[in-house]
């Protein structure tokens, strides 16, 4: 007597054993966004809540709270709504629609413009969870107050470089050797190659003039260093701006898991991260020597 049954396409009472398949996700090759679903869901770092992450029309990503809510409920101001996996900051026409999560993080003080009376249900169930998170362990909230840096060392990197791409200037969300590709593994997992390769020629650190965005005012005269890409041929730029790696570079069918760190960088906003002297050159690795 077997201890355990063979497996057979019907259950013990004879009805129909129904197995669906199992199919992959994949990406089409017209999609604006090469992001897999899996690859939005994130957690927002003052409240714990559950956020789902999308690229806006200028590519900066924006976070949005997981499910849809009446846009009767919701300000014009609020109302969000997705076409092919990209946020645009108005409704689509229907009843429903997507909100910023910004509006409802309890740990956040609602604008008065967008606060509405109907989401302070939807606001209060946030708190107690992001409450029950705290008291079991299960999440830290970060502080709203900004880190103060460090004083300027002409001899590190920094720790979130310029960058510019096809004559466009980002802010990088790391260290330019530590930014990593954001295609998904054959393990259904995010790729751990940088986007920075030895065998593919790098950037170079320049000083270059701060440039005001249309319609800012006029900034003082002073020098950022940079990260300059723009000797590099076409396809290498836009291998570094999707943020990947030169394996899955080849491999355009290969989806993203996440989102690029790219910020389109603004002198008024990210004038913390303006460095005036270059850094040193980092070391190079030989493979041969120890």
């Amino acid at each position: 007597m077997r201890s355990h049954p063979a497996h057979t396409d019907h259950h013990w009472d004879g009805s129909p054993r129904h197995v669906p398949p199992r199919r992959s996700l994949q990406i089409a090759p017209n999609s604006p966004s090469r992001l897999l679903r899996a690859g939005q869901m994130g957690r927002c770092r003052y409240c714990g809540n559950r956020i789902d992450w999308y690229p806006r029309p200028d590519d900066r990503p924006i976070a949005l709270h997981p499910a849809e809510v009446a846009s009767a409920d919701v300000s014009q101001a609020c109302r969000w709504h997705l076409s092919g996996g990209i946020a645009h900051p108005h409704d689509d026409g229907s009843g429903w629609c997507r909100i910023p999560h910004a509006a409802l993080c309890p740990q956040q003080t609602p604008h008065s413009r967008v606060s509405s009376p109907r989401l302070t249900p939807l606001r209060r169930q946030l708190a107690l969870r992001s409450r029950r998170l705290v008291d079991t362990g299960a999440f830290t909230p970060a502080s709203h107050t900004p880190a103060t840096t460090a004083p300027e060392d002409g001899d590190k990197q920094p720790a979130r470089p310029v960058v510019r791409i096809l004559l466009v200037a980002y802010l990088g969300e790391g260290p330019v050797e530590d930014i990593r590709c954001v295609a998904q593994t054959r393990q259904r997992r995010r790729c751990t190659h940088p986007v920075l390769n030895q065998r593919s020629p790098a950037g170079r650190w320049m000083l270059l003039p701060t440039q005001p965005r249309s319609g800012q005012l006029t900034l003082p005269d002073t020098h950022m260093a940079l990260y300059d890409l723009g000797h590099l041929p076409y396809a290498e730029q836009l291998r570094w701006r999707a943020q990947r790696c030169i394996i899955h570079a080849a491999t355009p069918t290969a989806a993203d898991l996440a989102l690029a760190g790219w910020q389109p960088f603004d002198p008024l906003l990210h004038t913390a991260h303006i460095h005036t002297r270059l850094p040193a050159p980092a070391p190079h690795h030989h493979p041969g020597r120890r």
